[in-house]
């Protein structure tokens, strides 16, 4: 497995704990890492994605709120909607992986720890996010 793969699955599982349990962030990351150890460079690349997620936590959700047909985040099962989060923000906010590179990358993951379902629908939202990106990008390089 390559080493941002491990990242993204060290995200997922992160922000699965988040979402099961309460208390401060950065203290269940510190003891998310003592059980967890990895390279650094594995380390960092999560450390940064999650630090963009959380960030941008509420933009991310509302673009998958109105991508997400008859769901709310809240009815989706964990894996998924974190797997959708993860994948939004490496599609909008992350310069260092092409989009379709991070929908085939969340597809991946959702094989390996989603339902059945989880790669299509997942692929089904994140092709609509990055097509709202491509809009946008179009509409600003016009002016």
């Amino acid at each position: 497995m390559g080493k941002r793969r491990y990242s993204r699955e060290l995200v997922v599982k992160f922000l699965y704990l988040v979402d099961m349990n309460e208390g401060p962030v950065a203290e269940q990351l510190d003891q998310f890492w003592e059980r967890n150890t990895c390279q650094p460079e594995i380390k960092q690349y999560a450390e940064d994605l999650l630090n963009t997620i959380f960030n941008n936590k509420q933009a991310i959700d509302a673009l998958l709120e109105k991508y997400s047909d008859n769901w709310t985040l809240s009815r989706m099962a964990v894996i998924d909607r974190n797997l959708l989060r993860l994948a939004t923000c490496e599609i909008l906010y992350g310069n260092s992986v092409p989009p379709k590179v991070a929908i085939d990358e969340a597809v991946e993951i959702a094989k390996k720890y989603g339902s059945e379902d989880s790669p299509n629908f997942i692929n089904g939202i994140l092709d609509r996010v990055l097509k709202e990106k491509s809009t946008v990008v179009e509409s600003t390089s016009e002016r």
